[in-house]
């Protein structure tokens, strides 16, 4: 759906479609980066949007809602998909409550609209804190907690039950939106994307990487291939504060690479969709079609006004690791922007 309120976010360049990546391996990425930009906010404003919060999620499973004094119902006519990338090197083989299960290191939210064939994606920080729910080593529920939200994954059985876990987990901080499938994929997947399109040339966007390759500096021109692609989207230096951001930004300039370079390949050869789908197998969890890949994909492409958002709010040092707190005000406005229609 058309987002209204522009003044609200900053609308960049359109650029050709990545979401063949994106749907079908489910690694990182944005599209192109529409900001919900923040603003400064009182404590009497977050209690009010704590409020608003505790209401939406109240009355989110009604799928109406009241805000500002109007009347909002939910758009049935979209399906959700959450797509996550997993630090996690191992073939989707694992046992709930072991660590091998990896995390939620990359997280993307994409919505479809199969009416109008339009299409959002929203893009979460691997570090948001919010409630997931957390089990012993034996897979008994602990109960619930606030903590980094990519924690989820690694409380399930590194397939199935992990997407389910970390399904939940955005669902719930997305106010009790309905997700309809998943896909994820472990870094041993970012050589066989790479490798399928005979590599990419980025941009590199920060110096965030230029004591691991001094050429890797800001504005320079970087061929990524198998054998370095990985290094460039997933490297991140633990001891610097708020480095998965910068991470982030590596990962939207690959993307956008290796869309264009996609976008080539495609419109010659239809079949790098289902080859990069099978190849992959291996390594990645979906309850997504392939048949269903294809046509989002379709619909993507043909989408010009497609938009992209990251979920509103803050990084800070917390006691331990970075957090990402959100912006409750912010992110209240953006899923009835999003996901509602106001009521005739």
């Amino acid at each position: 759906m058309k987002k209204t309120g522009k003044k609200k976010k900053r609308q960049v360049k359109k650029i050709l479609t990545v979401l063949v990546v994106i749907l079908v391996v489910g690694i990182v990425g944005v599209v192109g980066v529409g900001i919900w930009k923040n603003r400064g906010i009182s404590k009497e404003e977050q209690v009010a949007s704590t409020a608003k919060e505790k209401e939406l999620k109240k009355t989110s499973s009604s799928r109406t809602i009241t805000y500002e004094g109007k009347e909002y119902c939910y758009n049935e006519h979209l399906s959700n998909f959450l797509f996550m990338g997993i630090d996690s090197r191992e073939k989707v083989v694992t046992t709930q409550g072991q660590a091998n299960a990896g995390q939620a290191d990359a997280i993307f939210l994409v919505s479809w609209d199969r009416v109008t064939h339009e299409m959002n994606m929203i893009s979460i920080p691997r570090d948001t804190m919010a409630e997931i729910e957390v089990f012993d080593q034996a897979g008994d529920s602990l109960g619930k907690t606030q903590d980094h939200i990519n924690l989820a994954y690694a409380y399930g059985d590194g397939k199935n039950v992990s997407c389910d876990l970390m399904k939940q987990a955005v669902s719930n901080l997305l106010y009790g939106l309905p997700i309809q499938g998943y896909c994820s994929l472990n870094m041993d997947g970012i050589p066989i994307i790479t490798d399928a399109v005979g590599g990419v040339t980025v941009t590199i966007p920060n110096d965030s990487l230029a004591e691991l390759n001094p050429e890797w500096i800001k504005g320079n021109q970087a061929v990524l291939t198998a054998e370095n692609a990985e290094n460039f989207v997933r490297y991140r230096s633990t001891e610097k504060s708020q480095s998965a951001m910068e991470r982030l930004d590596r990962q939207v300039a690959f993307l956008e690479a290796y869309g264009k370079k996609a976008e080539e390949i495609y419109t010659q050869d239809s079949s790098l969709v289902t080859e990069l789908y099978e190849k992959l197998n291996n390594y990645m969890v979906t309850n997504i079609g392939t048949d269903q890949f294809v046509q989002i994909l379709k619909d993507f492409s043909l989408d010009e006004d497609r938009q992209v958002w990251r979920i509103p709010g803050e990084g800070v040092s917390g006691p331990e690791f970075d957090e990402f707190h959100v912006n409750d005000t912010e992110l209240y406005g953006m899923i009835i922007e999003c996901f509602y229609q106001e009521a005739e």
